[in-house]
């Protein structure tokens, strides 16, 4: 597929404004302090047989959106004696936190790892989740991306982000974890989650974004009919006339809003040729990262040109293990 959206000169000093609703700050401090309400965070971490030598392995339980359960993996480098620097995980859209020896690269690389279930998902590819969304009934299309749409207050994202706020505070709980130096990081959906984590999560110590979903959602809308994005307008198709109330609804869960109150150094990758997730939205988030905190010397993006979805693969992640390395002086 051969480029498709603005040319590289443009992306680089793209930065459109977002119509953000008044009261977005007010939105998520009450939605995160009823979470947080709902009792300690942490409920179980019972260590697993993993199967490998190398890795220890615990089945983690927190409390997440409304206090509903949500799993996770803890995984620590075998006999790792004083407390670790962590990475939080976040998975890309359809994926559950399948088996525990799938993630492996941030817990070899010396890292405690929470890779979190996403809830009401899984069952797209990988191999499954374990977190049922008990909240998922209100009008909206099947898929995640369009569940509850119409109304900011029922929309899926809004239980997913605080899912991942509060995992942040689970791993902060978790034995062994240095809690001063905690990393959000995801792919794709993963990405999105964890902006949203890096604008919510005032003393984060780090962020690792790429290929982001939910970012300058309605340029992309018009850009891309590829799932998720694609969900979204399929419901719109066949319910003709609730678009400003959709709008509305995904207003709050802009990525970009959520970068522009950052404030954790953070590394960007994009693929160029991404008709998954648009180039301008990653650019546009970037590009107003941490513009109300006064972080933006402390970010980087790579971008690769000829790279779709997948973004720059394995040598992004190697550009990823290095910069992290130097921001949390692991």
């Amino acid at each position: 597929m051969p480029a498709f959206d603005l040319p590289p000169a443009d992306l680089e000093r793209y930065r459109p404004d977002v119509a953000e609703p008044a009261d977005f700050d007010a939105f998520w401090k009450r939605t995160l302090g009823e979470a947080a309400g709902a009792g300690d965070v942490l409920v179980s971490a019972d260590p697993v047989d993993n199967g490998l030598r190398l890795t220890e392995t615990w089945d983690v339980t927190f409390r997440g959106f409304a206090g509903d359960p949500v799993r996770g993996w803890f995984s620590r480098p075998a006999g790792a004696g004083e407390p670790l620097p962590a990475v939080v995980e976040f998975a890309g859209y359809g994926r559950g936190r399948g088996l525990p020896h799938e993630r492996l690269t941030w817990v070899n690389a010396g890292y405690a790892h929470l890779l979190m279930d996403n809830r009401g998902q899984g069952g797209q590819y990988g191999c499954g989740g374990d977190t049922p969304d008990p909240h998922a009934g209100a009008p909206g299309g099947p898929g995640p991306a369009a569940r509850g749409l119409l109304d900011p207050h029922d929309h899926h994202y809004r239980r997913l982000i605080t899912d991942a706020v509060r995992a942040v505070d689970a791993v902060r709980a978790l034995p062994g974890v240095d809690a001063s130096r905690v990393a959000a990081v995801g792919n794709s959906q993963g990405g999105g989650v964890a902006l949203a984590v890096a604008g919510l999560v005032p003393d984060l110590a780090a962020t690792l974004v790429t290929a982001p979903f939910l970012c300058g959602i309605r340029r992309a809308l018009d850009l891309t009919d590829a799932s998720p994005y694609g969900e979204i307008s399929a419901y719109l198709a066949v319910h003709r006339g609730v678009e400003e109330a959709a709008y509305r609804t995904l207003s709050y869960v802009e990525g970009i809003s959520f970068a522009r109150r950052a404030q954790a150094p953070a590394h960007f990758g994009v693929g160029l040729r991404d008709t998954v997730c648009p180039p301008s939205g990653a650019y546009a988030a970037f590009n107003r990262y941490a513009e109300l905190t006064g972080g933006q010397e402390e970010k980087v993006l790579h971008a690769y040109p000829f790279n779709g979805h997948e973004g720059g693969d394995a040598v992004h992640v190697r550009r990823q293990l290095g910069w992290l390395r130097a921001a949390l002086g692991s």
